[in-house]
């Protein structure tokens, strides 16, 4: 009876151990290791893919290599884990690692290793082989160097943007240059200023005398203007007067001038020196006249004009007469 007992009591364990969610301990941990391509080239690439499976509540240490598996095996890169659940409360935690080789060997690739709490765990071991390109030793010419890149055939209508385009820019070349001529080979327009009658050089003088002494240059500080625009009347003036360019004389060259032109007349050559000296000194030395003397400079500007100007005699009616009627007379031959 107690025999019995205990068939029921063994069948009923194992029959709770079986269902799912019941579990009676944990469940192992796996390490797999897998290799794309076993047999490469030297400088080829391959893949190796890592594989951990364990529980979901474990905490596993998966330490990887370095710059290099081993070696002559280099590692090129390593990729971000994937991770991906599995029934039983299980999951798989995966790596993908880049290798290559530039040695031609056989190796037999280091196992991986997974920590789980006390317990180190190996994965197997998997080769790989170098292969070098077979070299004839004995015929070395064999052997080329790297082919050119190959060129595609030749199709037209690849090249129709760029002769569109070509063409475009000869015909707005040819338009450009044709507008060009034409604006050269139009006839140019001449506009006729028409002037008034020209004035006498000592009107023209008092004239634009008047109009600086209604700028009031140097009431408002401007005095090197002031002084300038003075002189440069009276130089025009004098070159008309007397046609003797004084325009790049010196106030002695032209002192000179007035000398000679006007012999005896003190007055005219001390008024006009007056001008010219303060005016050097305005320019060159930064002088600052009194207002008196701004006024006593535009004063003797217009005497000297008026005290040189050119008379002209007008004809009187009878003498205009006489030279008609002198005109008029026959002529003997």
């Amino acid at each position: 009876m107690n025999l019995k007992k205990y068939h029921i009591l063994c069948i009923l364990f194992l029959s709770l151990a079986s269902l799912p969610g019941v579990r009676t301990h944990a469940q192992q941990t796996l390490v797999d290791v897998k290799i794309d391509v076993a047999d490469i080239m030297i400088g080829e690439q391959t893949m190796l893919h890592l594989t951990v499976t364990t529980d979901k509540d474990k905490q596993i240490l998966i330490p990887l290599p370095g710059e290099m598996l081993m070696k002559g095996v280099e590692v090129l890169n390593i990729m971000p884990p994937d991770t991906a659940d599995i029934k039983n409360n299980r999951m798989t935690i995966s790596y993908d690692l880049l290798i290559t080789s530039f040695d031609s060997s056989l190796y037999l690739l280091p196992p991986f290793v997974a920590i789980d709490g006390r317990d180190t765990l190996y994965s197997d071991q998997v080769v790989l082989k170098v292969s070098s390109p077979d070299v004839n030793l004995e015929n070395p010419e064999e052997y080329y160097d790297i082919k050119d890149v190959w060129r595609p055939p030749f199709v037209l209508s690849d090249y129709y943007a760029l002769i569109y385009g070509i063409l475009f820019t000869l015909f707005l070349i040819c338009v450009i240059g044709y507008f060009i001529q034409r604006m050269r080979n139009r006839p140019e327009k001449t506009v006729v200023v028409a002037e008034g009658p020209k004035l006498p050089p000592h009107e023209q003088a008092i004239k634009e005398l008047k109009d600086i002494r209604e700028q009031k240059l140097w009431q408002q500080g401007h005095n090197k203007e002031y002084y300038t625009e003075i002189t440069d009347t009276l130089r025009r003036y004098i070159t008309a007067r007397y046609g003797e360019s004084v325009m790049e004389k010196t106030s002695s060259e032209i002192l000179d001038i007035i000398r000679d032109e006007e012999p005896g007349n003190k007055e005219v050559y001390d008024t006009l020196k007056q001008i010219l000296h303060l005016s050097d000194f305005v320019k060159f030395a930064k002088l600052h006249p009194l207002p008196d003397e701004n006024d006593l400079s535009m004063f003797n500007a217009n005497l000297f004009v008026e005290r040189t100007k050119r008379t002209e005699v007008a004809a009187s009616p009878e003498s205009g007469k006489e030279q008609a009627d002198k005109n008029d007379e026959p002529t003997n031959k």
